[in-house]
């Protein structure tokens, strides 16, 4: 365990605290855990009972956190724990986000231990990912620290649900993040996924201005939140960031405690019609249809980036611009 970062005790005669990691701001009595299921108050002190903890670790191509403009082609680190500080009902990685510390799967491993293993396998870098990596705060602040000296790159896979201080105080040693967006309307984060759209979108403001690479991700889920006014509604948003950045329209499957059928195909490519017609890069997940996965140059419309799968061909980029027209494309590394 490590003393958590960013609470305060509200209560001494019963030693009650208040939490300020993230939008919940949970108010958490004695001996009890917080809504992420791993930052337990014992005795008026805050902790993270996953700090220096890990479910899984593995080598993953950059394509499927998924960040398809960062170092494209090569592979990166990933690592994850357990809990979250959103319950989505159609998660599709509950078995550990939906989990807290009882897991028999909790594994050692330090921030040293975490850099050495990166560089052993010729990672870039690290990717916190699998679960909600910002609920473990403390480990990822150090690691990344650590790893930035090092000379490795930092990655977040995140619901982007933090608030403002300790995102600005991590933010120094993260390179990119992909942001799942689970919908562009507030209704469904407060019955689906117990959360606050808003919150999300000031995190995505944040890290875009101050310069950091981002993605976004929003999974599909048939019939609640795939309208295509309210696709359109998100792709205005973004635009209003930048044409630049990167969207992926992720296939939803049935899992966890939604049994609504798989999106189908018709939705996800007319969602990438509408998009198309304000940003220069959108992309399908979870499907096999092989294009839709493919960068293409925004001025000329020539391949840029060939996948077929996790298969990454640079074809017709170089040093940053398209080799058929010149155009500067939004690619890191």
């Amino acid at each position: 365990m490590k003393e958590a970062a960013y609470f305060s005790l509200i209560d001494t005669e019963i030693k009650t605290v208040q939490c300020y990691l993230c939008p919940h701001k949970c108010i958490i009595e004695n001996d009890k855990l917080g809504d992420c299921r791993i930052r337990k108050n014992i005795e008026g002190k805050l902790y993270s009972l996953t700090y220096n903890k890990y479910v899984s670790a593995g080598m993953d191509p950059i394509e499927k956190k998924p960040l398809y403009h960062f170092f494209p082609g090569y592979e990166i680190l990933s690592i994850g724990n357990v809990g979250c500080n959103l319950h989505c009902r159609f998660c599709q990685n509950w078995e550990i986000s939906q989990k807290g510390v009882q897991s028999d799967r909790l594994r050692e491993i330090t921030a040293e231990e975490t850099i050495s293993l990166a560089q052993s396998c010729g990672s870039i870098g690290i990717a916190y990912t699998y679960n909600e990596p910002l609920i473990n705060y403390e480990y990822v602040l150090e690691t990344a620290a650590k790893a930035q000296k090092r000379g490795l790159k930092n990655v977040l896979v995140t619901n982007g649900y933090i608030n403002e201080a300790p995102l600005v105080n991590l933010l120094p040693y993260i390179d990119a993040a992909n942001i799942d967006v689970k919908s562009f309307r507030n209704d469904f984060y407060r019955d689906y996924c117990g959360g606050t759209l808003s919150d999300v979108l000031r995190t995505a403001e944040i890290m875009y201005h101050h310069n950091k690479h981002i993605e976004f991700t929003n999974l599909l889920v048939t019939g609640l939140n795939d309208r295509e006014e309210i696709i359109g509604d998100m792709v205005d948003w973004i635009y209003s960031l930048s044409p630049d950045i990167p969207l992926h329209f992720s296939r939803y499957f049935p899992c966890y405690k939604m049994t609504r059928e798989a999106t189908p195909m018709p939705v996800l490519q007319r969602a990438r019609e509408i998009a198309l017609k304000k940003l220069h890069y959108v992309y399908l997940g979870n499907v096999v249809e092989e294009k839709s996965s493919s960068t293409f140059c925004p001025g000329c419309e020539a391949e840029l980036i060939e996948r077929k799968g996790y298969n990454v061909k640079i074809v017709n980029l170089e040093d940053g611009h398209c080799k058929s027209c010149g155009e500067k494309i939004n690619i890191v590394g």
